[in-house]
């Protein structure tokens, strides 16, 4: 039986909490950077689930892990030991130079980790002040309590006050970095390049501001990576283009290639304060899960995916500054690999709608950024495709700039 696009919309409104203002379309199948809707329609993907479908949609290997894996043993519980966690781990710690993980369902869980692991880890030195953290305005690392309170956007943290103690400073400021790091605060937590908040990428000088305030007060830094993580950039971690030392990394979204599936990464000496029983999650590390992530994993560390990534992310940023160069609606490029960031002069809202009608999938965030995440497999004639699509959105629709 055929279901259309207002069958699912009704019974969504019937159902479903209403969270989420969904566009209007309703997709049923994919194929690599494709996806196709209830009517047959395709469209080049370049939002990948928000960053999630790293190798596109059904890919063969990661499929075959997939199916596989359900058809064995899909969960026990962490009661028992299975062979998966260990491998994804192994793979982890290789990609990040972080000896442990744990691992959960989602990047928002993955960062309440990072911070439940900071505080155990001042607790287990006898330090019981030290329980605030400082982050970075235009950040975002999720809507859980924890994860809110780190996240800046007042929009979301209002209604859930009174949240964890966080001081948000200006990342163009690394002074008040400087300042705001105490003998108080638990760790700094920042993202080497904001996702939500607009793809915009730490500065060098930021980073040094990082590094300096964590030597000198000895306070942790969670680098949180669920966006700018696992290849995304053309590095394993962003982090490591920057020179940052992270305690703890938060990693998410892609980790599963679209099985939810995230994980935070421990150093050694914060991994000596924790615990049997600190935490837990009963999903969390399933042998469907970490066999998906093993297999992504195995893609970034043997299957040349990080070196494919840095050469199709040159001539993504190629092409964008050549379109910015074609339209003064588009004020700046931002980005790094496959995780790019057009700013625009005005809202963003009319690009993605008449993108998406045209057949070409990326989204707005922060008003006006017009952000892409294609998958990282993404094929150069593919980006071809997806901006030449772009340009003749940006040529179509017309954009009142203010001069």
């Amino acid at each position: 039986m055929s279901v259309t696009l207002d069958d699912i919309k009704a019974r969504e409104s019937r159902h479903v909490l209403q969270t989420y203002r969904r566009q209007p379309v309703a997709f049923v199948r994919g194929r690599g950077a494709h996806l196709y809707d209830v009517d047959g329609r395709e469209y080049l993907d370049f939002v990948s689930g928000i960053g999630v479908t790293s190798l596109g949609h059904a890919h063969p290997g990661l499929s075959a892990a997939i199916a596989d894996q359900a058809a064995t043993l899909i969960h026990t519980s962490n009661l028992y030991f299975h062979p998966f966690q260990a491998e994804a781990a192994a793979r982890l710690a290789q990609l990040s130079k972080l000896p442990r993980a744990f691992f959960c369902n989602s990047g928002t869980e993955a960062v309440e980790a990072c911070l439940k692991f900071a505080r155990r880890y001042w607790y287990t030195q006898g330090i019981t002040g030290r329980t605030s953290f400082v982050a970075v305005e235009g950040g975002f690392s999720g809507r859980t309590l924890g994860a809110l309170s780190v996240t800046h956007d007042e929009h979301y943290r209002a209604p859930f006050a009174p949240l964890l103690e966080a001081t948000f400073v200006d990342p163009a400021r690394p002074e008040a970095l400087l300042a705001a790091v105490t003998d108080k605060t638990a760790a700094v937590i920042a993202e080497p390049i904001q996702g939500e908040g607009g793809i915009r990428p730490m500065s060098p000088a930021f980073a040094d501001a990082v590094n300096e305030a964590c030597a000198r007060t000895g306070t942790l830094y969670i680098a949180d990576e669920v966006q700018s993580g696992l290849g995304r950039t053309g590095y394993p971690f962003h982090y490591q283009a920057l020179g940052l030392r992270p305690d703890l990394i938060s990693v998410g979204k892609a980790l599963g290639g679209g099985l939810p599936v995230g994980a935070a990464l421990v150093s050694e000496r914060v991994a000596q304060a924790v615990s049997p029983g600190d935490h837990g999650s009963t999903y969390g590390g399933n042998l469907l899960g970490t066999r998906a992530a093993a297999f992504v994993l195995e893609q970034l560390l043997t299957g040349g995916l990080l070196e494919h990534v840095r050469a199709v992310g040159a001539h993504l940023e190629r092409r964008l500054r050549a379109l910015a160069l074609q339209h003064p609606a588009i004020v700046e490029v931002r980005g790094a690999g496959l995780m790019r960031g057009l700013q625009l002069a005005v809202d963003a809202a009319p690009i993605i709608d008449t993108a998406r009608e045209r057949g070409l999938l990326v989204n707005r965030t922060d008003e006006k950024v017009v952000r892409l995440l294609p998958p990282l497999n993404v094929q150069a004639a593919e980006i071809d495709r997806g901006i030449d699509l772009l340009e003749a959105v940006f040529a179509s629709v017309p954009l009142e700039v203010q001069v």
